[in-house]
């Protein structure tokens, strides 16, 4: 190796200092393209980092499990059951987004987003399965008026 000869003070200031124009003010307007997204409330691993993958996403994964099998029980000839099934797995992924503070890929929007999605959509497809012909299991008595009135 050579030794590296002293360098006077000026050439060591201006070697560091960038060339071109100063950089701009940061602007305080939203971007016109998102680069990143921000990780969802309560979208942590619900287990430690060193748990299998299985393990640290066990919210979802118990949800996506009672939805199968209520297919499952959809395909073997029992829809009634099976559709009251995949409703109840999504109102329990609802207690689950509420009553965990992380759930993994449960997570998807904010807390109460999530919340509000899986409890709408859970109790919908609850409440049309015990309403489902023929012989429901739940009769409410106006709606054949409200579809007489509005289907005339």
């Amino acid at each position: 190796m050579t030794p590296v000869p002293d360098m006077p003070a000026e050439a060591d200031e201006s070697a560091a200092e960038p060339a071109g124009p100063p950089p701009a003010a940061k602007s305080r307007r939203f971007p016109l393209f998102t680069r990143d997204t921000a990780r969802p409330e309560g979208g942590g691993r619900a287990a430690p980092g060193d748990a299998p993958a299985p393990a640290r996403q066990w919210p979802l994964l118990a949800v996506m499990g009672g939805v199968a099998i209520g297919l499952l029980v959809v395909a073997l000839d029992a829809f009634r059951a099976g559709t009251v099934l995949v409703g109840l797995s999504l109102l329990a992924g609802a207690l689950l987004r509420w009553a965990l503070p992380e759930v993994g890929m449960l997570a998807v929007r904010s807390r109460f987003t999530d919340m509000l999605t899986y409890g709408v959509l859970g109790s919908a497809i609850v409440l049309l399965s015990l309403m489902a012909q023929p012989d429901p299991w739940l009769e409410i008595p106006f709606l054949e008026d409200v579809v007489h009135f509005t289907v005339r």
